[in-house]
């Protein structure tokens, strides 16, 4: 069996500086056609098309629906499996390939895995199937209370959406490929074309969802990645949040239930530059109590994506 690990990045997979401007416009609209995209770069369509291809194709680039769970009623929980090393890979690979885990990861040398369930009304994460996994030792599962990097994308009104059968169904082939034609994603969903079309739509209009770019920080010259779990103190977890939000290096931040008020995930060169970033920049912020770091030694998935998108500041 293939194993979903991310795989070492080749040379096929370098970006040059029209690859960037290509995601770059990609991360304003995901969606956005590519002949649209060709004449604001001034480049013919079939140089996007290809060039996007060969990123996706490679393993490092791709486009990805993110809703807004607040909104579609879903829940969103990080899990943290402590898992002997052996069985870690397979266990890993096994929770790649369900539809409700858009993001998995190994840390600490393969004696953790991480991962984000994302279950619709509400439900708790299926920890039960889990736990029964020969190899998994201990199981943690924490409500991902609210994304706190919205604020560089237009966020929904908080309004509640009630879900329909064709949105349980596009959502997750969405999320898989954001950019997938109408006529692929009718045949995935077994619906009709326009019925999609006008669907999809009506969720972007309602920013209901949003489409990221989700990319290999490697593109971008960083060489490691990490996830900060940190404890802050409750009045401060609006501030501590808006600092690592608008550092270059994070990609991520949420706020969490449980010891921890607060995940981020964030990217590095080498491991000097992360004893830096936690003893200079986050040991100055008012309000942190505590910090626990994670280096993440792979993904997993088809992609073996961040959880977050392009490395602020680094798309352009």
């Amino acid at each position: 069996m293939t194993s979903l690990l991310t795989p070492p990045l080749t040379p096929s997979a370098a970006v040059d500086p029209l690859d960037l401007r290509i995601l770059h416009a990609l991360q304003l609209d995901g969606r956005a056609p590519f002949r649209r995209i060709a004449d604001v770069l001034g480049v013919s369509d079939r140089t996007v098309a290809r060039r996007f291809d060969r990123l996706r194709g490679s393993g490092v680039a791709r486009v990805t629906v993110v809703p807004d769970s607040s909104r579609t009623g879903q829940a969103e929980w990080l899990v943290r499996l402590r898992v002997l090393p052996d069985v870690a890979p397979a266990v890993a690979d096994a929770l790649a390939r369900r539809p409700d885990t858009p993001w998995v990861c190994l840390v600490s040398s393969g004696t953790e895995i991480v991962c984000l369930f994302r279950t619709m009304d509400g439900a708790p994460a299926p920890l039960a199937g889990l736990t029964r996994r020969q190899g998994v030792v201990h199981a943690d599962a924490q409500r991902l209370l609210r994304h706190l990097t919205g604020h560089r994308r237009p966020a929904g009104d908080g309004t509640p959406v009630a879900l329909t059968d064709l949105d349980r169904r596009l959502l997750p082939a969405l999320a898989f490929d954001g950019r997938a034609a109408y006529p692929q994603l009718a045949r995935t969903v077994g619906w009709s074309e326009s019925a999609v079309r006008r669907r999809l739509e009506e969720l972007r209009e309602s920013r209901t969802i949003r489409f990221d770019v989700a990319t290999d920080p490697r593109l971008f010259g960083y060489s490691a990645q990490c996830l900060l779990w940190l404890s802050v103190t409750p009045s401060r977890i609006a501030s501590v949040a808006g600092a690592l939000a608008d550092d270059p290096g994070t990609t991520f931040v949420g706020a969490t239930s449980g010891p921890h008020q607060l995940l981020a995930v964030m990217v590095y060169r080498d491991d000097m530059a992360l004893y830096d970033y936690v003893n200079e920049r986050i040991g100055a912020l008012d309000g942190v109590r505590s910090v626990e770091t994670a280096v993440v030694t792979r993904y997993a998935g088809p992609f073996g994506l961040l959880l977050g998108a392009i490395p602020a500041g680094r798309g352009s």
